[in-house]
């Protein structure tokens, strides 16, 4: 091939044009030695039994089946315990008397390696085999007819052993269901009793949990609500009403300061020591006045006129006090007016009621106080609650299901006992072989055939990029990497037979078209 140039789909063809021959021989002679190597092959024959799996008899909305669902596990386990040593150890023995330890191990191993169970469907996958490492995937069904085969270099051979493997499966099926069943019910009475003991534990706990957090659990919560909110009702009118009492005796008290100071000032208005001291301070300001202003003067007048007034006030109380009767009238009349007594009831009314309305402050912030904490520590009580109730509910729910499980499992023993459960039955015996299963010679020519084109192939590729003659103007250009400037058009034999030794040209094919020359 030349480098440096892209090739087409016509030139990929002339290559297969060219290459044919050299494809086709190895792929056509191939096939026969690979036939021919399948007679170097020892013959192997396999036997094959189909048996189907019948299920209960009963419906299983009536009782459910103990056994698993699950068939393919069951046939895994199924065939593992078929070909364990306690199982093919008497087998073999029987059916080869007189062998040795040496070859019974042998022939033990050659049945493992040469055992297959699978479905009958084509569509689906074997359920296992002693050959192969896949295991079957979950989403993986075993059909309700099952096929098993073995494989043996005798025919005859093969045929009995696997009717010896397919009869052992059976029986352990059979053996198999029983021991599911009464075993499920004696672990099933055990986990009832552990069921039963566990949730007598639960409901003491949750009786305890709902004695301890009574009025705080989730039930509670909009009850607690609705009495907070009463509560913040009265608290909001108690502290109206406090304020409100406080406000009047505030009030009242300012009233009984004032009436308590008017009397008090008629008490000392009647005092001659008092009058004295008046009419005394009263001539020295009109002294002053006197220095000031003249007799005609307002003030000066005044001054006189109030001095008047106190010396006739002070000659009647001294006349007063002259006359004994008269001083003990006086004296009844120096104790607390009415008002004054009915002021000092009202605080003291009021302070009652400050006093009874800040005791139900208190009692009602600490109501308060309490319904909010019951609320803040709700979400935690109610997660305490819940995790509760839910392992109660839980193991409930697991008490009842194997109790509905248990009886289940003593239904299942008493139809197994009636041959009313699951069983195995032959569907077709083990079939006794009369052409191998392998070599297989026509897949063994096959194999022949593409290995001899893959060779054929090869060997075309390796010399079309070893090849690197000129066939068009494109090869042309890309080797010389120069422009085209002129073309020869080719030349048949006989044209240049005159033309000593010239051989370039010689092709042994037609003239071509001069617009197909070759580029010089």
């Amino acid at each position: 091939m030349i480098e440096n140039r892209e090739y087409t789909i016509s030139d990929y063809l002339a290559m297969l044009r060219r290459r044919l021959k050299m494809i086709l021989i190895p792929a056509l002679v191939a096939p026969l030695p690979a036939f021919l190597v399948s007679y170097k092959f020892p013959p192997k024959y396999t036997s094959q039994s189909e048996v189907l799996v019948e299920g209960q008899k009963v419906p299983e909305k009536m009782v459910d089946p103990v056994a698993s669902a699950d068939n393919n596990s069951r046939m895994i386990s199924l065939q593992q315990e078929v070909l364990s040593d306690a199982d093919l150890q008497p087998m073999v023995e029987k059916l080869f008397p007189g062998k040795n330890s040496q070859e019974l191990t042998g022939i033990i191993d050659s049945i493992r390696l040469n055992m297959v169970v699978e479905a009958v469907d084509e569509d689906m996958s074997a359920i296992g085999s002693t050959t192969s490492k896949k295991k079957p995937t979950p989403q993986q069904t075993i059909s309700p007819a099952f096929n098993l085969k073995y494989t043996d270099s005798n025919a005859r051979q093969a045929q009995m052993i696997c009717s010896q493997l397919t009869s052992r499966m059976m029986e352990e099926y059979l053996k198999g269901v029983q021991a599911a069943a009464s075993g499920t019910s004696d672990v099933l009475s055990r986990g009832l009793d552990d069921a039963k003991t566990n949730l007598d534990g639960l409901d003491a706990k949750l009786a305890e949990f709902k004695k301890k957090y009574v009025g705080q659990l989730p039930g509670d919560e909009e009850s607690n609500l609705k009495i907070l909110m009463g509560l913040n009702s009265q608290l909001d009118a108690n502290t109206q009403t406090l304020n409100r009492a406080q406000q009047d005796k505030s009030y009242t008290e300012s009233l009984l300061v004032q009436q308590i100071s008017a009397w008090k000032s008629a008490q000392s208005s009647t005092n001659p020591e008092t009058i004295e001291k008046q009419l005394s301070d009263m001539q020295a300001q009109l002294l002053q006045l006197q220095a000031h202003y003249t007799d005609d003067h307002p003030d000066v007048i005044k001054a006189k006129a109030d001095i008047a007034e106190l010396k006739k006030k002070l000659a009647e109380i001294n006349q007063a006090a002259a006359n004994p009767t008269e001083s003990g009238e006086e004296k009844a009349s120096a104790s607390e007016p009415p008002e004054i007594r009915q002021l000092r009831l009202q605080i003291h009314q009021y302070e009652d009621l400050i006093t009874n309305g800040t005791r139900d402050q208190k009692r009602l912030q600490q109501e308060i106080g309490e319904y909010q904490g019951r609320i803040s520590l709700s979400p935690a009580i109610e997660e305490q609650y819940k995790l509760l109730s839910r392992d109660y509910d839980n193991a409930q729910k697991d008490y009842q299901d194997l109790l509905a499980k248990k009886s289940s499992a003593n239904l299942t023993i008493r139809m197994t006992n009636q041959s009313e459960g699951e069983r195995m039955t032959v569907l077709e015996p083990a079939s006794l072989p009369e052409d191998p299963s392998f070599p297989n010679r026509p897949l063994f020519a096959g194999a022949g055939l593409g290995a001899g084109l893959a060779v054929g192939l090869g060997l075309a590729i390796l010399l079309e990029f070893s090849d690197k003659s000129i066939r068009n103007e494109a090869d042309a250009e890309a080797a010389l990497e120069l422009p085209i400037l002129i073309t020869v058009p080719w030349v048949s034999a006989p044209a240049v037979a005159g033309n000593g030794g010239f051989k370039f040209w010689q092709r042994g094919k037609k003239p071509r078209d001069p617009k197909n020359a070759v580029a010089v």
